[in-house]
């Protein structure tokens, strides 16, 4: 049993920036006691590029001499620590089962980051002529340079990384070298305008942006060691304080003129226009012929879309390559920085994280860099863990082939169901009034930055609130298991000329729960399982946003992302819908205009009306898997 207890938003925080810059490792073999300074040296480096700029990298090589090893890459923008010849990390690899095996670990400072050369562009599109230089062109001569200068290797690269050095896994991916035999891209973003970092359904990301941008992309002006420091807020209050700072162009020159030329483009690209579109990974990833082991977490608040729209892309693009995906219960990072046996509130278990790092990745980098096996998983296309259930099951593929099709329903009196309404009069609906200037906070907790759990947090905070509708289902009878992409059907209408529809899926548990995992009771608990925003007038498209008709009734589609859950019996499906949720998202004016231009006099309070007609059935489209052990 565990005793009451939260992680506080500051223990988070500390734990995911060391999962970013790859100081941790949480999971320990049995025989926790490894000396890596007596085992391994450590050497410093100024990698060529093949336009003159040097990268600073650190390669750590086994002392045993006597034998040959694959080469484990790590590129990424968050510092390669501890810098200096005789200060060593704890653990070098993914987790600590590698740093016993034998591997050489090489970790880089990215272009324009810490000690490296050049300048650094936040996710810099890939070159367009054989002139150019992009975070590709980097991987592959970073490569080529290690296999010249680094002894014995066997001839085998693999690299990893969690969120940002996750898309540099990806960009290495992207016209390999050929001595690149795994690859594992964790958490890593694919396209920012439609459904990770800064970006969902081209719904700007105020509170994340903000905190990153403000430290990882001011420009510096020297090669350092050492963080930006994080912004100051002056308060603990972030809800208050960026309702404060006003408006995207107030906070623009009061916060970032001249100083993050990133948060400049930004606000002169509102539209998914060619700016954002080069930056779309997906796009380039055909002809991967190397093994792929694609991570996320369910409750990921970071980049969940990414790696869901990698293996998808991945599947359809190269059918005949490898690709396996791997989702666990975690949060941005957590299979590597937590034991994985809890988040928030929600139990699940067993220590998933040291499932996944001994079951699964270990073994998927031996295999293939080391021949060392058999991998179990090797012929698993999918490893995931059923939320709910709290078991990892494999599939051949993904969603499940059993998988079946089903819709849950909005009702009269806040009711769900599985069955469509039979009201056949046109104008049904349910209404509330949104309101910018008294936005739905994204959470109950009291912070400045968006924290990591609040995609699994209780809504109950949420849910009494006017301008929010609930529906829920009766108790369930049996338990129901949801799989693959949730599709969110609204009609809905606006008497402003612009809105942001927010959908949430949610377990409700019963009245008699409970669970030691935190100090909020667990009765009557609603847990958030998933949970989307999307801007009304990119509805059509978004390169070209409309306004939408005032009082005209709109039919809106956009999807909540994969889960795999079972709602299990004695519990509820409840579906929340809202139009603001602050600060994690910015305030939609509710008026067709540039919002990132836009004035304190453009934001007006909206009536909102869903309907759940006959012929108007706003519902959720799910994957239902029909009962299995």
């Amino acid at each position: 049993m565990r005793h009451a207890k939260q992680i506080g938003p500051a223990v988070i925080g500390a734990l995911v920036a060391m999962v970013l810059t790859g100081t941790i490792a949480r999971s320990q073999p049995l025989d926790s006691v490894f000396d890596v300074r007596t085992h391994y040296d450590k050497a410093d480096y100024m990698v060529p590029m093949r336009d003159g700029t040097h990268l600073f990298t650190i390669v750590y090589t086994p002392e045993d001499t006597s034998k040959i090893y694959p080469i484990l890459l790590v590129r990424t923008p968050y510092s390669i620590p501890p810098y200096g010849p005789d200060e060593y990390r704890d653990v070098l690899g993914p987790s600590a089962e590698f740093d016993r095996d034998g591997y050489i670990f090489a970790f880089q400072d990215v272009r324009g980051k810490f000690r490296s050369e050049g300048e650094f562009q936040v996710i810099k599109p890939l070159r367009t002529d054989d002139t150019g230089v992009d975070e590709s062109t980097d991987n592959f001569d970073t490569i080529e340079w290690l296999l010249q200068h680094i002894p014995n290797h066997n001839g085998r690269i693999g690299q990893w990384g969690i969120s940002y050095p996750g898309w540099q896994t990806v960009m290495g991916m992207i016209g390999a070298h050929p001595a690149l035999a795994a690859s594992s891209p964790q958490a890593s973003p694919s396209d920012m305008f439609i459904g990770d970092d800064w970006h969902h359904n081209g719904a700007f990301r105020l509170m994340y942006a903000f905190a990153w941008l403000s430290r990882n992309a001011a420009v510096r002006s020297s090669q350092t060691e050492q963080f930006n420091p994080r912004f100051d807020y002056g308060t603990n209050w972030g809800y208050r304080f960026f309702l404060d700072a006003g408006t995207l162009a107030d906070i623009t020159e009061r916060y970032f003129q001249d100083r993050v030329p990133a948060w400049t483009e930004f606000m002169e690209h509102g539209t998914y226009d060619e700016y954002w579109q080069q930056q779309n990974a997906l796009l380039f990833l055909n002809d991967i012929d190397h093994p792929i082991l694609n991570v996320a977490g369910w409750f990921d608040a970071e980049d969940f879309y990414g790696p869901m729209s990698i293996y998808y892309t991945l599947e359809a693009s190269n059918p005949d390559n490898r690709s396996t995906l791997v989702v666990g219960p975690w949060l941005h990072g957590g299979w590597r920085s937590m034991d994985g046996d809890v988040l928030g509130c929600v139990e699940f278990e067993s220590k998933t994280s040291h499932y996944f790092q001994r079951t699964v990745q270990h073994p998927f980098f031996n295999y293939h860099l080391k021949d060392e096996g058999p991998w179990a998983s090797a012929s698993a296309e999918a490893i995931v863990f059923e939320t709910g259930s709290n078991v990892w099951k494999t599939y051949d593929k993904w969603p499940p082939a059993a998988t079946g099709s089903a819709a849950l329903y909005f009702h009269p009196n806040g009711r769900l169901s599985f069955e469509p309404p039979t009201d056949s009069s046109g104008d049904a609906y349910d209404e509330y009034v949104s309101d910018p200037a008294k936005p739905v906070p994204f959470s109950s907790e009291i912070r400045t930055t968006q924290g990591h759990e609040w995609m699994i947090e209780d809504q109950r905070f949420a849910s009494t609130r006017p301008d929010v509708l609930v529906y829920q289902t009766e108790v369930l009878t049996e338990d129901v298991t949801l799989a693959g992409p949730i599709l969110a059907t609204l009609f809905a209408s606006t008497s402003g000329t612009d809105s942001d529809w927010i959908v949430k899926l949610i377990d409700v548990y019963p009245g008699d729960a409970v669970g030691d995992a935190c100090a909020v009771p667990m009765s009557d608990f609603q847990m958030l399982l998933a949970g989307e925003v999307f801007r009304g007038k990119f509805r059509n498209s978004y390169t070209t946003p409309e306004p939408m008709v005032s009082g005209e009734i709109t039919e809106l589609e956009f999807s909540l992302r994969d889960r795999y859950h079972t709602f299990k019996a004695g519990h509820r499906i409840m579906v929340q819908v809202q139009s603001t949720w602050f600060p994690v998202i910015d305030r939609n004016p509710q008026t067709f205009v540039d919002i990132y231009k836009a004035t304190a006099s453009d934001f007006q309070a909206s009536t909102q009306r869903i309907y759940r007609s006959s012929e108007r059935a706003s519902h959720l489209a799910v994957g239902l898997l029909p009962g299995h052990e």
